[in-house]
């Protein structure tokens, strides 16, 4: 009724299996020893020369100054979760590990250990300096990689890599060599992000975009009626304005377009250029054009072949000569506003002026925008590819509305800036000559050598070397059986916010270098990790936690169970501290229902029996463990992790713990052929659940799968199947069995008996499918068998059975009846004032909309009260 072609057990008893557990569950006594043992047997190891069909995820590399983060706890969970399954599915699973060099962050760290000695990086030199932070990455790098194995990550640590390791390197330099070989790849003076505090250019990824509270200068230039108006919030780079532009439409100033005009402080002279970009409704319709300052300034002064005037160094110091040659960019904008304002230039200010300002990710510092020469990616057939893969269908995005996003940027891309003014990194593989000469040398060619002759200072992004991620962890560019049987991925599974960076550059790159075979089959994209109240986690905000703390307080099952139940796809996750002490709640269940089964004779010994040989009770079981199986399965393949993680859930803890853990109590009490069949029943359900819950919580359910079983690892069983069993009989007797416990329970509550408080009772079955289910509904509902005398207080009519109860004795009639004529009449009180506000027409004329609702919510909360309460007085026996 279940295929179970899972490993078989050795023979055991029951009583010995669970004695073999402890009557808690401690995370931290198991943990440790489990994943240490299960990277001992090889179970994570992929083999390129296996028969079985591949299954390949990469991870994200996380930087090597990283540690483990709670974003970073969220994508592992759901990456494991699916290398996980598809092991025991039967497929060849290659997670593949590895570290990014983390170009900018690492250089960082080791210049302010420097700075700590009183040196910097230029007393040591370029070579020594590089030597100083491989030795760094040797002591102190990656610690990352120990926090993996806290969480469970079932990674093929023998395959771990390094974007600067010597095969990825070599990869580097590869296909750099290609690109330039095909003109892909140029070097040009461009407008790029520029960090005065790190000395580099940095990637769109790397800026952070916040409102700063600035100014907005309105400041006039020329004179009288030939004079124009424009605005900025950076006044410091009016210095190198080298035009004025207006909209070629514009009426107010056409009879200008083609004048010059002076330049304020500088007494240059500029011209009026009539260009599109110009929008004529905001502000004056006129923009100053500061074209080696500004990226859309470039672009106007490229259309009218303008001069490029730099007045800031690579410190953001002003270079131009006169009265602010030296300030700092921020001490010139002061400067330079004061003037003006003496000359009676500036016509408006407006101050604070928020605006949306970039920073550098790393220092915080903000982002100058700057003219240099840097190393560029022309992306346009590139990034043609990379859109065209999506939309034939070669890959796909999940959420497919996630699309949009993705073809928004890449069909807009702009060429890519690949150099970084930085040491550590992949040194760019191109040399000058002492005449000009520009030699780019592959990884097994001799650079050119002789007088003269230099290699280029830069480094490359750090995201060239990750967008080679998917292949070069493989081998490439050697044709090695990895990269014949692992590539393309299957997946990726990575957050929303770098679709547009990292992923765009693996479809591009992994297009290109892997002769248009795209580097994974889907891309899974999730959300960000969220606090419990949706809101971005920061250390500004206090707000930040470490995923660590919760897994020692609660265990890494518990932390991985509350990520995976919140994550739908590509929307954010709120988590909070309570959830995680819920998960954990939920793996001491799974424990204790699993001993109280093994303590009572449950097995996986010899085949299941035969349908007709089997209770209702079990019937039912089973027959939504299948239906749990197909569920389960339709939502992975849909990386629906939230839905799936709420199934096991309810299934696992509403129906086998709450309910068929129940049930069978008095059929194992009763002994006999049918007590037999239910501990391999109940053997069978736990066997299977457990396999289900084994991706999302591997640890718990490692000890309590091999103490079922006696096998070897649920690591390394097989995945269940849907047998396609069901009982639709059965599922609808022991529905109405739940119908029947549930209402009595909730009038029992109603009544104020305790939960374990034993009320005689008459069961009127007869005619029902209850009727042989009186003993089970006795126990599940503390009912004692009437008595001579016995004489019914309340009749409950359920499903076509009749619960009569005798509540004399068991509750203080008096105080009960006192206590809910008190709750009757503040129901009641309740009832009027809001029927009395929701009558009055002048409130409703001025109250919002909302206070309305809140208010006929209240309402109708208050006429369901009184009814309730009204019939628990009914109920109530009368004297």
């Amino acid at each position: 009724m279940t295929d179970t072609t899972n490993q078989r057990p050795v023979s055991t008893s029951a009583g010995d299996e669970a004695a073999t557990l402890p009557t808690t569950y401690t995370p931290a006594d198991v943990e440790g020893e489990l994943y240490e043992r299960w990277v001992e047997r090889g179970y994570f190891a992929a083999d390129a020369k296996s028969d079985k069909p591949p299954f390949t995820i990469v991870i994200p590399p996380p930087n090597v100054t990283g540690s483990l983060h709670l974003g970073h706890a969220f994508e592992h969970t759901l990456i494991d979760g699916l290398v996980r399954r598809k092991r025991m599915q039967g497929y060849e699973a290659l997670w593949q590990p590895g570290m990014d060099h983390a170009g900018i962050a690492t250089q960082n760290v080791v210049e302010r250990e420097l700075a700590k000695e009183g040196k910097s990086r230029h007393d040591l030199g370029r070579q020594a300096f590089v030597e100083r932070v491989w030795k760094w990455k040797a002591e102190s790098g990656g610690q990352i990689s120990g926090q993996m194995r806290r969480l469970g990550d079932g990674v093929d640590w023998s395959r771990e890599r390094f974007t600067m390791d010597e095969g990825l390197s070599q990869a580097v330099q590869t296909i750099f060599k290609k690109l330039y070989d095909d003109e892909l790849i140029y070097r040009a003076e461009r407008i790029i992000n520029w960090c005065p505090r790190c000395l580099t250019a940095i990637s769109d990824i790397e800026v952070e975009y916040q409102d700063d509270d600035g100014e907005l200068v309105s400041i006039r230039y020329g004179e009288g009626e030939n004079s124009i108006v424009v605005a900025t919030t950076r006044a410091e780079t009016m210095l190198g304005d080298t035009a004025v532009a207006v909209h070629p439409e514009d009426e107010r100033y056409k009879h200008m377009v083609g004048t010059e005009i002076e330049l304020p402080l500088t007494g240059r002279r500029i011209p009026i250029v009539a260009d599109a970009h110009v929008d004529p409704e905001f502000g004056t319709g006129a923009v100053k054009v500061t074209p080696a300052h500004d990226p859309n300034d470039f672009e106007i002064g490229q259309r009218h072949n303008l001069p490029n005037i730099a007045v800031m160094d690579e410190h953001a110091v002003i270079t131009v000569h006169g009265p602010f040659l030296g300030l700092d960019r921020l001490e010139a904008r002061s400067a330079i506003v004061a003037a003006l304002r003496a000359e009676g230039r500036i016509v408006a200010e407006k101050r604070p002026y928020v605006h949306s300002v970039g920073h550098c990710s790393r220092c915080k510092t903000t982002i100058e925008p700057r003219l240099s020469m840097q190393w560029w990616v022309k992306v346009g057939p590139l990034a043609q590819a990379a859109g065209d893969a999506v939309r034939d269908g070669k890959v796909k995005i999940h959420p497919q509305e996630m699309e949009k996003r993705y073809f928004d940027w890449v069909d807009n891309l702009h060429d890519w800036c690949i150099s970084r003014q930085l040491w550590w990194g992949h040194r760019i593989p191109v040399w000058y000559g002492p005449n000009g000469e520009i030699v780019c040398v592959g990884p097994d060619e001799q650079p050119p050598t002789g007088e003269g002759w230099h290699q280029d200072t830069d480094v490359l992004d750090t995201w060239f070397s990750s967008g080679l991620w998917p292949f070069s962890t493989l081998g490439w560019p050697e044709q090695t059986e990895s990269l014949a049987k692992f590539y393309p991925n299957s997946v990726l599974v990575t957050g929303y916010d770098i679709l547009f960076f990292w992923v765009a550059r693996m479809m591009m790159f992994g297009l290109y270098a892997m002769d248009g075979t795209p580097p994974f089959h889907t891309i899974a994209l999730h959300g960000m990790v969220r606090d419990q109240n949706g809101k971005k986690m920061s250390k500004s905000f206090g707000n930040v936690v470490n995923p660590l703390d919760w897994m020692d307080k609660y265990g890494s099952d518990a932390l991985r169970f509350t990520l995976a139940r919140g994550a739908n796809p590509g929307v954010d996750v709120p988590i909070g501290e309570d959830w995680v002490q819920a998960a954990r709640n939920f793996a001491n269940k799974i424990w204790n229902a699993t001993r109280f089964a093994l303590m009572n004779g449950a097995t996986v010994e010899g085949p299941l029996p035969a349908p007709e040989e089997l209770t209702a009770t079990d019937r039912w079981i089973l027959s939504r463990l299948n239906s749990t199986v197909a569920e389960v399965d339709a939502l992975y393949e849909d990386y629906q992790f939230s839905k799936l993680s709420e199934a096991l859930y309810h299934f696992a803890w509403d129906e086998v713990f709450d309910w068929y853990v129940e049930l069978s109590k008095t059929t194992l009490a009763k002994g006999g052929p049918q007590a037999d069949a239910a501990r391999r029943v109940l053997g069978e359900v736990l066997d299977v659940t457990l396999r289900l819950l084994h991706p999302i919580v591997p640890f718990v359910t490692e000890t309590l799968w091999t103490t079922l079983t006696g096998a070897e690892s649920v690591v390394i069983a097989d995945w269940p199947q849907d047998s396609g069993y069901r009982d639709a009989a059965a599922e609808a007797e022991i529905a109405t069995l739940q119908q029947v416990v549930t209402e009595v329970r909730r009038f029992r509550s109603d009544q104020g008996l305790k939960p374990g408080q034993r009320v005689p009772a008459r069961l009127e079955l007869a005619g029902t499918v209850l009727a042989v289910h009186e003993d089970a509904i006795r126990s599940l509902l503390r009912l004692t068998v009437p008595e001579e005398g016995f004489a019914a207080t309340a009749s409950l009519p359920v499903a076509g059975a009749t619960v009569a109860l005798d509540l004399s004795g068991t509750i203080d009639v008096a105080a009960e009846r006192k206590r809910l004529a008190k709750d009757l009449a503040a129901a009641e009180k309740e009832k009027a004032q809001t029927t009395a506000k929701l009558g009055n027409e002048a409130f409703l004329a001025k109250a919002p909309d909302e206070v309305v609702a809140k208010i006929r919510g209240r309402q109708e909360a208050a006429e369901a009260d009184i009814a309730r309460i009204t019939a628990q007085l009914a109920a109530l026996p009368q004297g």
